[in-house]
């Protein structure tokens, strides 16, 4: 919406319709007019456009119609037809107020600071080919960089040819790698940035064009990484500092003090902070990892992260990373804890699982009087029921008595396959809608293609 609306005429079916003005009345005072409209049907969200335009009879001097997120009518052509604007709520009433406060704020999740090198770790194995396969798809998930690992005492005699053709298709490319001469090789060929260099490396800055990334001779030892720093900086040359962050009970919290002591003696460098020893090196999801780092990432003001995804439990991290700096980014420019800037790394649990009450599921399945079975979850467990029963059970077989046994084998599967997506629901805190999938966030693609990021 341009403008907030004055006047709104809420839609709605007889099931939903007191629901809908509980809703309203707890949003009290409201910042405009509502009007409630029952177009004359069980369920609004079935309506079809052809009903809306025979049973509508008028907007009711409203600037705004809503009507149910899951409407599939045609809103263009009702918004000519009654010429005031139709648009689609959410899904659940209860998400009404989330609602509003969005459309008079849209959520800006286009911009970020961080930028993300995402490494191809066995990429001297691998051939150009396969190597642009990889770069494409890390590109696609959200990384900034591709960067070539380098394999110790391993040889890459394909190094100049794969930063060339990978520049071809667009790509910004670092080299990783120990060895100077690879390091050499990987900017004569067009590599933006080196990695990882020393102090007793440093010198290999002044044979490049090329960014150079410079990490402690070991990681304890910042005293190197100053001296570096300083050749480097003093012949006038970009760099980026790299205090490299430590596996859990391996230097874990020591290495973040060290990330904090370099952000304290130099507010304006570049830093760099490699995620991989954490995320591939613990057991536990990834996306609750992601959002730490990131906070510490969006405190510290880094400006690069470099990820790996080589453990199968990591296989998503640079979506994660990506849908978290988006995130951090709006929460730290509005001064606000990372809260209600997106939904794409609430992977396993909701904020708000269930949407409506036991006691609100009970009234509703007393006033149906139809065959068609429903399924909705609250903190109760599964609820089933029709015109014949409402039932309530943790165990979808439990249900098993209560479904008519002359059920087709079609309509049967579907039951099966919607009481399984319930109680995964119920068991892990997440919210069901029934005919619609799970939302997992960014753990996997969207049905758009979108993978959740940024959601």
């Amino acid at each position: 919406m341009a403008e907030r609306p004055k006047h709104v005429l809420f839609l709605t079916g007889a099931l939903a319709e007191p629901r809908l003005r509980h809703v309203l009345a707890s949003l009290e005072p409201l910042e405009f007019q509502a009007t409630v409209v029952d177009l004359g049907i069980k369920v609004a969200a079935l309506a079809t456009t052809e009903i809306v335009l025979r049973r509508l009879a008028s907007t009711e001097g409203a600037d705004l119609v809503l009507l149910p997120g899951r409407f599939r009518g045609d809103l263009d052509r009702l918004s000519a037809h009654f010429g005031v604007p139709f648009e689609r709520g959410p899904d659940e009433l209860e998400d009404l107020p989330q609602h509003f406060r969005r459309q008079a704020a849209p959520l800006d999740l286009s911009r970020y600071h961080t930028k993300i090198f995402a490494e191809i770790v066995e990429a001297p194995l691998l051939g150009v080919p396969a190597i642009l396969e990889r770069a494409a798809r890390f590109a696609a998930d959200g990384a900034d960089v591709i960067d070539l690992g380098g394999l110790p005492d391993h040889p890459f005699p394909h190094l100049e040819e794969a930063v060339t053709a990978l520049r071809e298709a667009g790509h910004t490319v670092s080299v990783d790698s120990l060895d100077p001469r690879e390091l050499l090789r990987g900017a004569a060929a067009g590599a933006s940035y080196l990695l990882s260099l020393t102090e007793e490396t440093a010198w290999v800055a002044r044979e490049t064009d090329a960014v150079p990334i410079v990490i402690p001779t070991t990681p304890s030892d910042l005293p190197s990484l100053d001296r570096a720093l300083d050749t480097i900086r003093g012949e006038g040359r970009r760099c980026v500092a790299d205090p490299v962050l430590e596996p859990i009970h391996h230097g874990f919290t020591d290495s973040l003090l060290r990330y904090r002591e370099v952000r304290a003696r130099h507010p304006d460098l570049e830093i760099l902070m490699g995620v991989g020893n954490v995320t591939e090196l613990t057991d536990a999801d990834t996306p609750g990892m992601t959002a730490l780092l990131m906070g510490i990432v969006s405190e510290l003001r880094i400006d690069h992260i470099l990820t790996v995804q080589v453990s199968p439990h990591c296989r998503r991290t640079i979506r994660e990373f990506d849908a978290a700096r988006r995130q951090f980014f709006a929460a730290a420019e509005a001064g606000a804890l990372p809260r209600n800037f997106g939904d794409a790394l609430l992977c396993l649990r909701d904020r708000k699982p269930f949407s409506s009450t036991p006691e609100q599921v009970a009234d509703l399945a007393a006033r149906i009087r139809d065959p068609n079975y429903r399924i909705e979850v609250t903190e109760q467990g599964l609820h089933l029921y029709n015109r014949d029963g409402h039932h309530v059970a943790g165990d979808p077989f439990a249900m098993l008595p209560h479904i008519a046994p002359h059920t087709d084998p079609g309509h049967a599967f579907y039951l099966g396959a919607e009481l399984a997506r319930a109680q995964i629901a119920w068991q892990l805190g997440k919210r069901y809608s029934q005919d619609n999938e799970l939302r997992w966030g960014v753990a996997v693609d969207a049905p758009n293609g979108t993978g959740g990021r940024g959601t």
